[in-house]
């Protein structure tokens, strides 16, 4: 969908929601929407991210023995969705006029539409930059107590308009991070730390992914070699660090 010549994007993460609102079922949400099921989890998790917070939830009880439904956050996201999409020729007089959730709809939505090969992307805000000779340093506060810490050229910092209090979106390629068990008695390099639970581990021939969930709604995913997740005996539930250095984030901005 278009708004006046611009790509508002979203409307297949949005189908996906809504067909697991009506099967309560990943598996079976992915099949009517024609992706994979690691497909699917891979928009969830980039919708999280994007949204700050959990767009689905686990149920329990009932004689299926539970499953999954939409948070009421993400019932708003595809009520809004939809509602724009429905009226999309009047849309920008009736953004001004919605509830206060509509604006942030539809940042979520142009972010959505934003393509990227980088696996993770997490939004938010430039807490402080560190001017230097060549490369400057960026702090970006991605929510949940969490920040990112990025080295980019002070070209970059000018072109791309950041300052402090200023939106960005930190970008790091799932081949860049690294991952640690035992973390507490070493010291490291790299400036970026993340710990959190394990939620999936997804084992290939060669590579491994592993997704963390940091809470709040954000998580990131590494890949790394079978091998070194036999080596640490990663399994879902279990306690991870993700570590990458400030060089390996890409900075960008919402347009």
């Amino acid at each position: 969908m278009t708004v006046q010549g611009e790509l508002l994007g979203g409307a297949r993460q949005v189908a996906l929601l809504e067909a697991i609102a009506s099967t309560g079922s990943i598996t079976h949400a992915a099949k009517a929407v024609g992706v994979s099921y690691k497909g699917a989890w891979d928009s969830i998790d980039h919708m999280n991210q994007l949204a700050g917070e959990p767009l689905l939830e686990r149920s329990s009880g009932g004689k299926g023995g539970g499953g999954t439904r939409l948070t009421q956050r993400g019932q708003q996201l595809v009520e809004n969705f939809r509602q724009i999409e429905a009226e999309h020729q009047k849309f920008l007089a009736l953004l001004s006029q919605q509830a206060a959730g509509m604006a942030d709809d539809y940042l979520l939505m142009r972010k959505m539409a934003m393509k990227t090969s980088a696996r993770n992307q997490f939004a938010g805000t430039v807490r402080s930059i560190h001017t230097g000779a060549v490369n400057d340093e960026v702090v970006i506060a991605i929510g949940g107590g969490h920040e990112l810490v990025a080295i980019v050229t002070h070209d970059s910092v000018v072109s791309l308009g950041l300052q402090v209090g200023g939106p960005a979106i930190a970008l790091v390629k799932s081949s860049s991070v690294l991952l640690a068990t035992e973390v507490e008695s070493v010291r490291f390099s790299a400036r970026n730390r993340l710990s959190g639970r394990i939620s999936r581990v997804h084992p290939g021939a060669v590579n491994t992914e592993v997704v963390l969930d940091l809470g709040e709604g954000q998580s990131l995913a590494a890949i790394i070699t079978q091998g070194s997740a036999d080596a640490l005996e990663l399994a879902e539930g279990q306690t991870a660090t993700a570590l990458f250095k400030a060089s390996s984030v890409i900075v960008a901005v919402p347009v």
